[in-house]
Order: C-alpha cells, then structure tokens, then sequence
C-alpha cells in the first residue's frame, strides 16, 4: 500500500464543474517558483515495496486523480515535483520506496471552510437549491489567495442550520461558476440528489445562459456563432486560448452572441452559451478582435478604437475607472428544476457599474463626439 500524508486540498477539489475547468493551485503559482525559492509540502506520497519503474507523472496521476497529467507536467517543470528531497522531471522512474512529494511556492491552507456573515442576494431559493446574483470582484471557492470573503465562505454561514449541508462536502454546493470580476447569476444545490441532477444539466449542454458584455469596437455580423476548442495558452498559463475547432487540443467551445446596442467605439452585445469553458465569453471576443472593455487579461483594458484626442484619452480612464473589471454580466440563468418538475428561468438586472459604464457611453455619442468607425 502507498502512504500518503498532507490533505486533500488540490487532489480533491471542494467545488468542481464538470464544463469548467478548475484552475487549481498547480496552475495559480507565479512561472518562477521553482528552486531558488522556499517551497512547501502540500503532498507526499511513498511507492510500495513492490512498484514497478513508472514515470513519476503517471505515477502521481494514479494517486491525484482529479489533477491532470498536463498539469503535473507543468509542475515538474517548474521544480515542483520531488523525490527524495530532490526536484525531478517528468521523465523521472519511480522505484520501490521513493518518496514523492508535492512542493510549493506557498504554505498550505486549512481545506476547511470557515462561514463568514457575508451579505448575499437571493434571487430564488427553496427547499433544495437556491439562485444567488454574484458581485462583482467576488472570488467564488477559496483558492490560492483567496482563502476569505468567498461565495462559498458566505454560504458555509447562510446554510449553517440547513440539515444535511456540509459545504466541506464536494457533493453539495455550487454546481457551476464565474469568474472573480464577472458579476451574475449562480445556482447552489442543497444536497447530493439536486446538484447531481443540475450537474449533469451543464455537462450537457441543456440549461440555458445569457450574458451581457461591452465590447470594443463592432462585429461585422450583427448576430453569429463563434466556434473555436479553448485550452491553455502556452505562452501564458493564466490564460485561455483559441485553438482549432474539434481538433485534439482543448475543449470545444460555442458562443452564440448578437449586438443589442452600437455605442460608437464600443457595442453592448449579449451572448448565449452552448458551452461553458474557463473564460469562454471573454476568449471568443478577443479572438475576434473585440475584447471586452477593460479586460485586463485579453487586452481589453486598452484603448483599441477612437481617436487620439487628449480629451477621449481621459474619458476613456474615466469609464475604466467607472468599471474597474471587465464589462461581463451572468444576465439571466435557467435550468429544469429536478424536484419541481419544471423549468425555471431568473433573470438580474445589470450592476450599477456597468449601468453606468453604459450610460456614460450614450451620453458620448449622443454629444456628437465619435467618428465614424472603420472596422
């Protein structure tokens, strides 16, 4: 038999979506943290006495395995991935009694999840779920960094007398999610039957969800479908990106989109999802050429249309300043309730900084200010 020692807080994720991937610590630490720094044991495996040569990147898949072999790759390139006291490859054969540990850049976390009296807004609940409407700027599950003031945080203390929950238990809990500065629409199964049931919807494709975003520039369809598979990117691990529609890299992806309003250099779009991989929405519009404003992580925090006038320079701070996140809305939400037997649809408003991002924007155009826009 192995031995294993540490906890479970990356080979057991608490919250996993079956269509988005989980970008767990593996992923999060910075390129760098490899042997000049102090590392820390997060796992530590030992081979039995009598194990055969194996790789130790298909070792460590057999005894982590919700973590992927890509992933594990990576880590042994960055010097994460011990034997022995002594970083190795992924090439490197594990023999009888080697010890395989897990190494890094950051101490470990308490895997339990501590209840915070944090706020919520309750679009919708009942006896076996409930629809809450994320903030923007909310981390969703505890992660590297993000250890308090989470969505999950906050639903450990809301649901503390509900009978049965456990949020410490994987099988409960969120059946999806959005990403920290994305606002909207998230669904929260209160036991094992429920979160199945809904799980199974998102991993085929049946529910239905539209957002609201503010892109930059104008698609030249006024409506279409975007197609591509979306994997890592290669250059940039924290980074999704597009890669060959059906091919053998990535996931395959489907946006539907259609623009609700032209605002000069910026268009307010709304897009339904077919699929829902990490980071899908904000992807598919950069690949475009039309990231979503203000998108820090796929160029959308630059100015990519307009003229070079002083004055539209500041007012285009001023809308970054107006919505420090990317102008990404979870508008509306729905899936068939297993329980009552009957689908449901909940819709939100969209938040007060993109309310005003967008306003501020009518009142430019409407003053005459824009040029007319070659795509």
């Amino acid at each position: 038999m192995m031995e294993r020692t540490g906890s479970d807080r990356i080979v057991e994720p608490i919250y996993e979506d079956p269509d988005l991937e989980l970008e767990d610590e593996l992923l999060e630490d910075e390129e760098e943290t490899a042997q000049d720094q102090e590392l820390y044991e997060h796992f530590s495996f030992t081979a039995d006495r009598g194990q055969r040569p194996l790789r130790v990147d298909r070792f460590l898949v057999n005894v982590m395995p919700h973590v992927s072999r890509n992933r594990i790759q990576q880590s042994a390139s960055a010097g994460s991935i011990h034997v022995n006291g002594v970083p190795v490859k992924s090439n490197y054969k594990v023999k009888p009694l080697d010890e395989v540990s897990l190494r890094l850049a950051h101490p470990p976390y308490e895997s339990e999840i501590v209840p915070e009296d944090i706020p919520l807004n309750i679009v919708y609940e009942d006896s076996d779920l409930l629809v809450v409407n994320k903030p923007a700027g909310m981390v969703v599950h505890p992660g590297h960094g993000n250890y308090r003031g989470t969505l999950v945080n906050a639903l450990a203390y809301y649901l503390r007398d509900t009978p049965g929950y456990d949020i410490n238990d994987p099988r409960l809990g969120l059946v999806h999610r959005i990403d920290k500065d994305t606002s909207g629409l998230l669904v929260i199964a209160k036991n094992v039957e429920v979160r199945a049931a809904i799980g199974k919807q998102f991993f085929d494709h049946t529910t239905r969800r539209r957002y609201r975003a503010l892109i930059w520039g104008r698609p030249k369809e006024p409506e279409g479908t975007i197609r591509s598979n979306i994997g890592r990117d290669p250059r940039n691990r924290l980074r999704m990106a597009n890669l060959p529609y059906l091919g053998e890299e990535g996931k395959p992806a489907v946006t539907h989109y259609k623009v609700i309003e032209e605002l000069g250099y910026v268009s307010l779009i709304e897009c339904q999802l077919e699929t829902g991989r990490t980071h899908q929405i904000r992807v598919h519009m950069m690949g475009e050429g039309h990231p979503i404003f203000n998108d820090e992580r796929y160029g959308g925090d630059q100015i990519l249309r307009g003229n070079r006038f002083a004055s539209y320079r500041r007012f285009i701070e001023n809308c970054f300043e107006l919505c420090p996140r990317q102008a990404l809305h979870a508008l509306s939400l729905g899936f068939y309730h297993p329980t009552r037997h009957e689908e449901m649809d909940f819709e939100s408003e969209l938040p007060s900084d993109m309310a005003q991002l967008l306003e501020k924007w009518r009142v430019y155009v409407q003053a005459g200010s824009v040029e007319p826009l070659d795509e």
